[in-house]
Parts: C-alpha cells; structure tokens; sequence
C-alpha cells in the first residue's frame, strides 16, 4: 500500500519501536589528525570552549584524559556516577537508556566534535543513561571538579556551556516537534534534505528553475549509521523506514545503494508527493 504524507501509520509510533528511538545526531565539526593532541589546543576548536580564555582551556586540558576505546566499549554505564564530560575526537558514541523489559531507546548518537553529559555532571546524580562506543572512537573527559573551578574563575565558560546546552535543548525540540506533527515520510524525507551543508542539496533547492534545472544533479547522502539506526532516530521501525525508501525510489526521486542515497531531484523531493 502507498504510503501518503497526510496519513499516519501506527508503526510510526516509538511504543511499536522494537529497539530503538534516536533523538539526534550530532558532529559539530570534523577534527584534525589527533594522533598525539594537544589538547587545550583540540577543546579550542570546540564550539563549547571557541571564546574562553586560553588560560581556561589550558587548566581544563590539564585536568582531562584522552581516552579509547574499541567498538562495543562502555564510556560509562546507567546508574554509574557522573562526574566527568565528555568530548569525541573521533568514532561515534551511542547514548541510550534501557527500560525494566530489556528495551533500549536510543537518545542521541554523537560524532567528532561533538559533547555529552554536561548536563549530567551537573546534576550530581548517578547517569541516566549508558554511553557506548559504535566505532573505534577517541575522546576527551573533562572532569566535574574542573569544570566547577573555572565556572568560577571564567564566567564565558558558564557562558559557552549555557549556549550549548540551550542549542542541544533547541535541537531536541525541533526533533520532538518533527516527529509529533510530520508523517514517517516527511521525517524520512526531512532527514535527507537537512543534511544539504555536507551534500550540496542546498544549492540545487535554491536553483530558480534556470537553465541549470534542466538536468538535475543528482546528490548523494551518506547515511552516517545504520539504516536501523537512522530509523530510530526518526520514531519509525525498520520495515516501514524500508518501504519508505521503496516508495521514493518507484517515484523515482532517489536510488539506494548500501548506505548512500542518491537523490536525483532535490525540488521533487522536497515537493513530494504535491
């Protein structure tokens, strides 16, 4: 059966979910070679640490750890005490919770240059959820008593971590808000498109329908994890996360292959199915 914006499937819904949910994803930006880092220098690249002082950095940098970890291995475990947080340099981090039943619900996926468990930390509570990585992966923990004496030292720094706490609770809004009122082809749809900085989408979605539109460029998205995963990540099970690509490839708008997506017209897509 067709699968229509306007119609919203039960399968769509997080209590049908079988393993996962997903809120977001985040790489705030790619790292550079860290083989030997320095790493006051690595949290200056950070959008958390970018204006506070280099005095600032450089004591945190003293106080922190270079970490890593092989696929599979825990950065920490629920119920664990809180009291670093941390920074990927590289790989990828799984934050998730497990319900009584054994159910895991993903909650955020984070790559290079991405944070997590400040909020955590600050909380002087035991983790809320368990940190796991999905690659190889090197990252920076910061430690909790660290943190405090520069927030008292530097007020940017409450500054920085105040924006970026206020920019995760923003994102995850704006997923929350997108699985609410969008159908699972919408999401699916969305997904693709909000990628554009790193595939080019945004400037076939600005072409004013010149000459340059006659031949569309075809695009192409690479998944960052697995479809499982990014199906989750969208409220949505596998099955009907497959049928959905089923149906935007018979409308020929994309092709799949593995986890690259092909998009062959960025403004049908965007437009589908008007």
């Amino acid at each position: 059966m067709r699968l229509k914006h306007g119609r919203t499937s039960r399968e769509e819904h997080d209590d049908l979910s079988p393993a996962h949910l997903t809120l977001a994803v985040r790489a705030d930006r790619p790292m550079a070679d860290l083989s030997t880092p320095d790493l006051s220098r690595v949290l200056g690249r950070l959008p958390l640490f970018h204006d506070v002082s280099a005095a600032s950095r450089e004591r945190l940098a003293a106080a922190s750890r270079l970490r890593s970890l092989e696929r599979g291995a825990a950065v920490f475990h629920q119920g664990d005490p809180c009291d670093h947080f941390h920074v990927v340099l590289t790989g990828q981090v799984k934050l998730a919770v497990v319900a009584p039943n054994g159910q895991e619900k993903v909650i955020e996926i984070v790559g290079p240059g991405g944070s997590f468990a400040e909020a955590l930390m600050f909380l002087n509570l035991p983790c809320r959820v368990g940190a796991v990585a999905l690659l190889p992966t090197t990252l920076v923990s910061v430690p909790r008593e660290a943190v405090l004496e520069e927030l008292a030292a530097d007020p940017q720094l409450a500054m920085c971590m105040l924006a970026g706490l206020s920019r995760r609770l923003h994102g995850l809004v704006h997923d929350l808000e997108a699985q609410s009122l969008q159908s699972g082809v919408q999401r699916v749809i969305g997904y693709f498109l909000n990628m554009q900085e790193v595939t080019g989408l945004n400037e076939d979605i600005r072409n004013d329908g010149g000459a340059t539109a006659a031949v569309p460029k075809v695009r192409t998205v690479t998944l960052p994890v697995s479809k499982a995963t990014i199906a989750s990540r969208l409220s949505l099970t596998p099955e009907y996360f497959s049928r959905v690509l089923r149906e935007l490839e018979d409308a020929e708008l994309i092709s799949v292959e593995g986890r690259n997506i092909h998009v062959r017209n960025v403004r049908r897509l965007a437009a589908y199915p008007d």
